[in-house]
Parts: structure tokens; sequence; C-alpha cells
């Protein structure tokens, strides 16, 4: 008899990480009623998700169980804008994280809860190597498009020449092996801006390079799966055949969405049912990006002058660096603001799911995208980094669900207020003649993603292949 299917969930300690990987173990759960899942992130993110250890959900079957590893910080890390010790702390990670998720396994073994099947997200590639030495497979979950994991692929083996020697300008063509021709400025950021180890980011852009390392030793090949589905990103995924990509998304948010992150008390969903249908414009940038108190003045004014309802989430900590002038420039800046309302944190499937939101201006971040999709909501684009840039351009050019305002970015988000207040007006002016190509195709992506998760649906399929291929002890 193999042994009951167990898998061990492991992601890196941001929201845009946790949210994905929490909302995987849920899914694994549901897709084999027999399994345990148990969910794992560092030391100091699991404390901030449940700062008394009672407040772990455990799904009221013992089945999923929350257990942190040590990344070597456990007394939490201070972010600092030098790239030396950013590099030192990712360091430390790999060494730590590997040392301490080595010994989590063999602490669930001795318990009598083996671990069957290591997942693990982007940016933790010496998981697959502490799941090798303990005799356990283990998958990626690539967190990001299938485009991007295509373009890392291609830029790694036989590509990174063409990228590097024309980073510096943004309109330059690239062309890449079953992909269409993208400019720099729509390629991931870390491939751009992140390749001189005198860069902020050059040790994820390493720490990515290891991933595709770790990928190679695989046998037969490595199994990825793609929080993605097969509908939205059919050439990215056919260009993919190195590995055995298992497209099993968009994955939705079900049960208790813990994070790093405690929603606003504000009653923002009452707020919204006195607006009428499609006129909120909802405004988002995630759990990283940064804005100065200018810059937002300039947003929410703008926001104002449109004469449009508008929830705009600004986060706490991006409250705190505004501290020295908020006592005399808010109430100014608050008594301005009529049409508006202004939150911490909100439950954002909540917001996109309601009927009098029209629009969302986001960051591009792949979970605030899917999650506009799902929600059959057009977008306006503001990317900041990262994945963002290429997210925006299959917003706008595969998908057509919307339009990229002008930024520009170095470290702290910087737009153009005015820019993103018409491209919000052709986005809702399309919704309100009934006959907009952005709302129309918000709508048509929001059936076939549907489509896709649900009941014998692409996604649905090849997730249950991956759980089969577990209970009985095989790869995919």
């Amino acid at each position: 008899m193999p042994p009951q299917p167990h898998f061990l969930v492991l992601t890196y300690p941001l929201q845009g990480h946790i949210a994905p990987a929490l909302r995987l173990a849920r899914r694994l759960l549901a897709a084999a009623p027999g399994a345990l899942v148990t969910f794992s992130t560092t030391v100091t993110a699991h404390r901030r998700m449940f700062p008394a250890e009672a407040d772990a959900p455990d799904g009221g079957d013992g089945r999923l169980e929350f257990l942190p590893f040590s990344d070597g910080f456990d007394n939490g890390y201070d972010r600092t804008t030098d790239p030396a010790a950013c590099t030192d702390y990712i360091a430390s990670f790999h060494a730590a994280g590997a040392r301490s998720v080595g010994e989590l396994v063999d602490a669930l073994a001795a318990r009598g809860r083996p671990v069957t099947r290591v997942v693990y997200t982007m940016l933790l590639p010496w998981a697959a190597d502490v799941a090798r030495e303990k005799g356990v497979p283990s998958a990626l979950y690539w967190i990001q498009p299938a485009a991007v994991l295509a373009v890392y692929y291609h830029f790694f083996y036989g590509h990174a020449g063409v990228v590097t020697d024309n980073r510096h300008d943004p309109s330059f063509i690239v062309r890449l092996p079953g992909l269409p021709p993208l400019a720099v400025q729509d390629l991931p950021s870390i491939i751009t801006e992140s390749t001189d180890p005198s860069e902020f980011y050059h040790s994820i852009y390493t720490t990515i390079r290891d991933l595709f390392h770790t990928l190679d030793r695989e046998t037969p090949r490595a199994n990825v799966l793609v929080n993605t589905c097969q509908e939205l990103e059919v050439s990215a995924l056919a260009a993919m055949g190195a590995y055995n990509a298992l497209p099993i998304g968009p994955v939705p948010p079900s049960g208790d969405e813990t994070g790093l992150f405690k929603q606003d008390g504000a009653k923002y969903m009452e707020w919204l049912d006195t607006k009428p249908a499609d006129s909120v414009v909802y405004v988002a940038f995630g759990s990283r990006a940064g804005m100065d108190r200018e810059q937002l003045d300039e947003l929410l004014l703008d926001l104002e002058q449109s004469g449009r309802p508008y929830l705009c989430v600004v986060r706490k900590d991006v409250k705190a660096e505004f501290a020295d002038g908020e006592a005399t420039r808010e109430p100014e800046t608050n008594a301005r603001l009529r049409n508006g309302m202004v939150v911490e944190w909100c439950d954002q499937v909540r917001v996109l799911s309601h009927a009098a939101v029209g629009c969302f201006v986001t960051h591009c971040g792949w979970n605030s995208v899917m999650e506009s999709l799902v929600c059959g909501v057009p977008m306006v684009c503001v990317p900041h980094m990262s994945d963002q840039r290429m997210n925006a351009w299959l917003v706008e050019c595969e998908w057509r669900v919307g339009a990229r305002a002008e930024v520009r970015s170095d470290g702290v988000l910087r737009l153009r207020a005015t820019g993103v207040r018409q491209r919000v007006e052709e986005v809702m002016q399309e919704g309100e003649a009934g006959a907009g190509a952005a709302r129309r195709a918000a709508s048509e992506w929001k059936r076939v993603v549907a489509e896709a998760l649900g009941k014998g649906g692409s996604s649905d399929r090849n997730l249950r292949a991956f759980v089969e291929a577990v209970d009985s002890g095989v790869s995919v």
C-alpha cells in the first residue's frame, strides 16, 4: 500500500507568493479527499499570518497543517536599499531554508505523516534539491504567467545576449522561439534591469537562473504547475516543451484567505452597494509597490476630477512613510475627496466581484490580473517591476481586456495621473456605451476561465491528473 498522499507546499514569504500557494493547497485538498497538506513559509511570515498559534486553521479535520521553516532571520528581516545586504539575505535564505525544510520533512515522517510530494514556488530552487535528497518527488508551482516562464527559459538557454545587449533600448524587438515579437520594455525587469551584480535585485536574477538549473536535474522532465489555464496562453505553453507544464489555474480563493495583511475594518462593501453598476474605479497597487506622497495626492485628486466613484487601497506601510507630513497635509487632501473611499487593505476578489466595479487600476501583479479576469473586470495597467510589464502586455495586446498607462519606476511607483485618468475614461466609456471592446473581451475571458476551472475543464483535468499521479506514487 502506498503511503497517504501528503503535499508539502513551500512558499517565499511575500503576499504575492503566499496567496496563490495557499489557494493551491486548498485546491489540492478538494481534488484529493484522502490527502494531507502541510503549508510552510518562513517563521516571520508565519507569525504575521497567525499572531497566536491557535489562529492557524486546520480545516476542521486535521488535513491542513501550517508549519514554518527558518530563513535564518526568525526575528525578522528589515528591508534595505543596499544590494549587498539583499544578496546576503538571499544567501542565508537558501542555506538556512534548505537545512530547515530538510528537518521538517524528517519530523513529519517521524510523526507518521511522510511527505509524498513537495510543491514549491519560485525563488526556492533549493527545495527541489532537498526533496531529491529525501527521495521525494517535487513540482515547481509557477505563480507567474507561462509567457514569463518561456521568456526566462529562452533567455537562459541561448538568447541572453540579444536581451542584454539591447536592454537599454525599450523599443528594441526581441524574437524568442514560440513567442510573438516582444519589446524590451515588455520583458520581465529581472532580465533587463538586474543582470549586473551592482543592481539591487541581482540576487533574485541569480536565484531564477539557479531555478532553471535545478529543473534541468529533474528526470525525465521537471513537473511545473502553472497558475494559468490552457486557453489563456496556448503559444507560451507550447513553447515550454522542455518541461511537463500543467496549467492548473487561475487558482481562485476558497475559504479562509489568510495572509500577511489584515483587512481594513471600513465598510467598503456597504459603500459599493450604494453605487450604480459598472460605475466604480477600483485602485490597488499590490503588496510591494511604494508611492511618494505627491504622486498619491495627484492620483487621488485626478480621480476626484473625473467625477467617478472610486475605491483606493493605500497600504498602512505606505501611509507610514508619509508620517512626517501627514499631520498637516492629510486633512487638506481629505477635505477635497468627495467621490471616493480610501482603505488600507480589502478583500480584493469580493470587491472585483461586486456589480458596481467597472474598472481595475492595477500594478499588474499576476494574482491581481487573474482575479480581474475571473471576475470579468477590464483593467488599466500601471506595471512596476518583475513580471508586471509582461502581464500588462498580455492584458493589453493578447487578451485586449485593458489599456496601459504611462509609468516610470525607479524603486518607487511613479505615474502620470492624467495618463491613468485618460485610460480609465477609455475603459469606462466603452462599458457605458455597451459595445466596449475591453469589457466584451473581459466578459468572454471570464466565461472561458470559468469553464477551465469547472468540472471537466482543462485546468480541473490537469490538477486531477497531477493528484492521481501522486496518489499512485508515479510522476505525471
